[in-house]
């Protein structure tokens, strides 16, 4: 598998494959047991170390470092209504902790079978990306990429 280019940097070769193994884990869980889960990816401004993180996500979910400032989430067990409402949480958790309300954005992506990890990795980065254009926003599906 090649090296996932994100936000202009290689991801390391670990990263790219702990990503695909906890997308197609995802992937069984919901066919064998029918079990929604939704993918997300979380931009902060700020460096954010993964012990800092960990206090703000929900012990059911997933999440792996991409690079200091970008997060991969799996909020398992939850659908994209649901999982919205948490990324708001872990957004307000944010914004106490930094005393800051502009700087941390999630992308929602909803589970789908036929998409691979970079796909949906490339997916959630434009949901990002048009997010941080214009800063409607800070927790976003990919309606926002046919608006």
């Amino acid at each position: 598998m090649s090296d996932i280019i994100f936000f202009g940097k290689n991801m390391d070769n670990n990263i790219n494959n702990r990503l695909e193994v906890l997308v197609k884990k995802t992937y069984y869980i919901y066919q064998r047991f029918n079990i929604h889960s939704t993918f997300a990816l979380l931009y902060h401004e700020e460096p954010l170390s993964v012990i800092e993180l960990s206090k703000y996500v929900r012990i059911s979910d997933q999440f792996i470092p991409l690079d200091d400032n970008h997060y991969f989430i799996i909020f398992e067990f939850t659908a994209e209504k649901n999982a919205y409402k948490a990324s708001q949480n872990i957004i307000y958790k944010l914004d106490n902790h930094f005393n800051a309300n502009q700087g941390t954005f999630i992308a929602l992506n909803s589970l789908d079978i036929h998409k691979s990890p970079q796909n949906i990795l490339s997916r959630l980065k434009q949901i990002i990306a048009q997010m941080r254009r214009d800063c409607c926003s800070r927790v976003e599906t990919e309606d926002i990429l046919e608006r």
